[in-house]
């Protein structure tokens, strides 16, 4: 074959990223700094915000989150087996329990109606999964925590631009969490935040995210060497210059590269409707989706056979996810067993991600579609 490998994604890091990088290495400071306040307070303002902190992850977002709002040993908390795995070890990590309950059949979003089922008097928290880019109805969850006291956390991963119903993530809930991972929508290639409202929590967060000392790096060279105190036991989960260096220009283009995924979006649902046995998430109404991804979802039988059928023709491909109960170490540490989540397990069988990313050519996402039609027997598109 002579066609072109079509990455699963591609950043469009370039000058702007390297003049800011190049800004912080000329000064003394690469650790959290001045860089990383700008930043921290660009984005606030850009999700409606009053406070964000910048991390290493999302992954340790969330695990602060929970430790700050006092998740620990012998609580539990309800969220989601469609998802990446870290939204459930950031719970065990705490020495909370996961519990975990199915999604939605049509979009793969945490259900609200399981999880109040699932509410027992261990229960401190639930921690919905924006998932693909989609954001749960927050408006609901926010009904159902205060109904039972319940902290409420949002793995926003994948849905830095997302609102729904006028909301948008971290503006219902205690903490939203955010990832800057390589194939993000805003990428410095490892790197998180928390978006909060109360400054408390907020204060607290600062504190277990650098060990819980009171002095930072930037604290002693801005004001010369004071005796520092650890007034709390914390991690290092603390975001650095060159991270937000690389962030900051990105955050002038995100609404942009958001409208040209969903133009491609919108170019694959073109070319890939009217395929016999393939179809996609639905998107509720009053929806900004953040189209983080695009995936597509086959007959479980067909699944693998397809991945491998599209790798042969150079094209990338990412299954997210399968359902996380199912994993080895799931299965030894909480005995799930097949059938337990059937929504999940559905989706987890039948999805892969097609390649989708702002600077990806109209032709690639035409190829992409021309060849799942060969691949189910479709010649030409549905008028």
């Amino acid at each position: 074959m002579t066609d072109n490998p079509i990455p699963f994604y591609h950043h469009d890091l370039g000058a702007p990223e390297l003049t800011a990088v190049a800004e912080v290495l000329r000064g003394p400071m690469l650790t959290t700094g001045a860089t990383v306040a700008q930043f921290e307070q660009r984005f606030a303002q850009y999700l409606g915000i009053n406070h964000v902190l910048g991390l290493t992850s999302c992954t340790g977002g969330l695990h602060l989150a929970l430790l700050a709002l006092g998740i620990g040993p012998g609580d539990e908390v309800i969220t989601t087996p469609m998802t990446f795995i870290a939204t459930s070890t950031a719970i065990i990590e705490t020495g909370a329990t996961p519990v975990l309950v199915d999604v939605e059949s049509d979009t793969g979003l945490l259900d609200v109606g399981n999880v109040e089922a699932a509410i027992t008097p261990r229960t401190r928290a639930v921690l919905p999964v924006h998932l693909y880019g989609q954001m749960c109805d927050m408006r609901a969850f926010r009904v159902l925590a205060d109904r039972y006291d319940l902290r409420l956390i949002e793995d926003a991963a994948h849905c830095i631009e997302g609102m729904r119903d006028g909301v948008r993530p971290g503006q219902l809930s205690d903490a939203a969490c955010f990832s800057f991972y390589a194939t993000k929508n805003m990428t410095c290639g490892e790197g998180g935040a928390i978006a909060v409202n109360d400054a408390k929590l907020a204060e607290k967060l600062r504190l277990l995210r650098l060990h819980g000392m009171t002095k930072t790096a930037a604290d002693r060279e801005r004001e010369g060497y004071q005796h520092w105190d650890m007034v709390e036991l914390g991690w290092k989960y603390n975001m650095d210059n060159i991270q937000a260096a690389l962030l900051l220009p990105q955050l002038e283009r995100l609404e942009r590269n958001w409208q040209k995924r969903q133009a491609l979006v919108q170019r694959y649902v073109r070319g890939l409707q009217g395929i016999p046995g393939l179809r996609w998430p639905a998107t509720h109404t009053s929806v900004k989706h953040a189209h983080h991804l695009f995936p597509v979802w086959v007959d479980p039988s067909m699944r693998d056979a397809t991945i491998l059928e599209l790798q042969r023709r150079k094209i990338g491909i990412v299954v997210n996810y399968r359902a996380i109960h199912l994993l080895t170490w799931f299965r030894e540490r909480f005995g799930f067993q097949p059938g337990t989540f059937p929504n999940a397990e559905r989706i987890g069988n039948s999805t892969l991600s097609l390649p989708l990313y702002p600077t990806m050519p109209v032709e690639h996402v035409d190829r992409v579609a021309a060849s799942l039609r060969q691949i189910f027997g479709v010649s030409r598109v549905a008028a």
